[in-house]
């Protein structure tokens, strides 16, 4: 699959990953639908971008609105060849407080609901307008790419929530390949390490100059631009399926 020419919708595309997965993929020369919420930059990003772009407001955890959206936005450019989904939140908070109280569940199924079920939701109904793609040479009609972190493998102090969630799309990544390989169509996962995005500010400076270091090399934070340059290679290596990527300069985060 070719960036050139191919319809990506791309969830939490207004900022942050999602924006810079957006800009890599107008500027290989692909169109991208942008999916985030009506009170997001992506009407503005999507007028920056032109022709290429286009914006279709969603919140992932309203069912209904999520299939409206995705059915909107197959329209926009009349298929669907790639989905990625960067929509997320995350807040760190204690399984108990300081003083031994237990903390919000609230916390923890808004986790779930945003990064695991609305990626989940999200995804079925960009899969169903796939599954209506010619096949390419390779028999190939559609691509997934769902973001994940490395925190679904080593959740820091305050991660449960988080991680949890993100175990869940490291978790799904081969089960949905497998189920929808009869249609051609491929699942990959990225697991990003510390990534230079608005999510970012929940952390510290010096949290995030301890992980900096941590890393193996390069010694800076990751950008945008490195996770589209990823979702390009994603799309054009048929051969890549059912696999998660991390893109983390070698960082492995401790208990500490």
């Amino acid at each position: 699959m070719q960036a050139a020419e191919s319809v990506a919708l791309v969830t939490g595309g207004a900022s942050g990953l999602g924006a810079g997965v957006v800009r890599t993929l107008v500027n290989e020369g692909g169109r991208a639908v942008i999916l985030d919420l009506p009170s997001s930059a992506g009407e503005a990003l999507a007028a920056e971008l032109g022709d290429a772009a286009a914006f279709v407001p969603v919140d992932v955890t309203d069912a209904d609105d999520v299939e409206q959206a995705v059915a909107v936005a197959a329209r926009v450019h009349g298929r669907v060849d790639v989905l990625v989904s960067c929509a997320g939140i995350s807040s760190g908070q204690r399984v108990v407080s300081r003083d031994g109280a237990p903390n919000s569940l609230e916390h923890f199924r808004r986790h779930i609901e945003v990064n695991l079920i609305g990626l989940f939701d999200v995804a079925r109904h960009a899969v169903s307008a796939m599954t209506a793609n010619e096949p390419n040479a390779d028999g190939e009609r559609g691509l997934i790419v769902n973001i994940a972190s490395i925190a679904g493998y080593e959740g820091q102090v305050g991660q449960s929530a988080y991680g949890s969630s993100k175990a869940g799309v490291i978790g799904l990544t081969l089960p949905m390949a497998r189920d929808l390989a009869v249609w051609g169509i491929r699942v990959m996962a990225i697991a990003p390490g510390t990534m230079d995005t608005p999510m970012l500010a929940t952390l510290n400076e010096e949290f995030i100059a301890k992980l900096v270091e941590d890393n193996v090399f390069p010694r800076r934070l990751g950008a945008p631009a490195d996770v589209g340059a990823l979702v390009i290679h994603f799309m054009e290596n048929a051969f890549l399926n059912g696999e998660i990527v991390r893109l983390d300069a070698g960082l492995r985060l401790t208990g500490n």
